[in-house]
């Protein structure tokens, strides 16, 4: 996975989104989420780590499901029927597609996307994609800001609490942190873009240290990202589950 191009991963993972975005079916996103789970096994995440990382669908998923469920499409036999909410057979084919497709849909950008790193991710950007450096490198030390963002919000905390102020009015005490947290990051903002301006970034060509190419891993991953694509769709189409968007 670590010789793959960051850039690789996003296009990979756009192209495994595509299936799930322009189909309905519960059978496409079932492929979907079964293969790359599978192949995030496969490639050394383990299976108890990819659970971990997929404990946040578990919440959205019913959520979304049930939701389709309750006000999704009329069709076929209706169970409930109380005004708005109607649960019909087609309501809850379509609240199952919809869960089995986050899972489909979350995968894939946990597998690819949450162990890039920043600077890698940046090198790519630049250099492969020929992005600006002035913006790809702003962006980059904007993440690298977000761990002293919570070091501080954590210190805000600490100092309310050491002043008598942390156990009350916890809707004030949220508004008045999140309102100094912002000022620390105008504040943080303003240095760093003088730190940078002095440093010559964004004065001209750079160079460096780090190239990011593409290679041999990355047709391959990409290859594997369309073979997936087809068989999911291949396969509910020769089902006859097939349901494209807006047919």
């Amino acid at each position: 996975m670590n010789r793959i191009n960051p850039v690789t991963r996003v296009i990979i993972a756009v192209l495994l989104s595509i299936p799930v975005i322009i189909t309905l079916d519960w059978l496409s996103a079932l492929i979907m989420a079964v293969v790359c789970f599978g192949l995030a096994v496969a490639l050394g995440f383990g299976t108890t780590r990819m659970l971990k990382r997929l404990v946040p669908l578990l919440v959205v998923a019913p959520i979304a499901a049930i939701s389709m469920a309750l006000y999704g499409e009329r069709d076929g036999r209706v169970h409930v029927d109380w005004g708005l909410v109607v649960i019909s057979d087609q309501s809850l084919m379509l609240a199952l597609a919809v869960f089995i497709r986050v899972f489909a849909l979350g995968i894939p950008s946990i597998l690819l996307l949450t162990t890039v790193d920043p600077t890698d991710m940046a090198d790519g950007l630049a250099q492969v994609l020929k992005l600006p450096a002035r913006f790809v490198l702003g962006s980059l030390a904007g993440v690298r800001m977000v761990g002293l963002f919570l070091d501080d919000w954590r210190t805000l905390g600490h100092a309310r609490r050491a002043r008598g102020l942390g156990d009350t009015n916890r809707v004030r005490r949220w508004l008045t942190m999140a309102f100094t947290l912002m000022v620390f990051a105008v504040r943080r903002g303003s240095r760093l873009a003088t730190a940078m301006e002095a440093r010559g970034f964004g004065g001209g060509p750079r160079t460096w240290a780090r190239p990011s190419r593409l290679g041999g891993a990355d047709v391959v991953a990409v290859l594997v990202a369309l073979a997936v694509g087809a068989l999911a769709l291949g396969a509910a189409w020769y089902f006859d589950t097939l349901w494209i968007v807006g047919s």
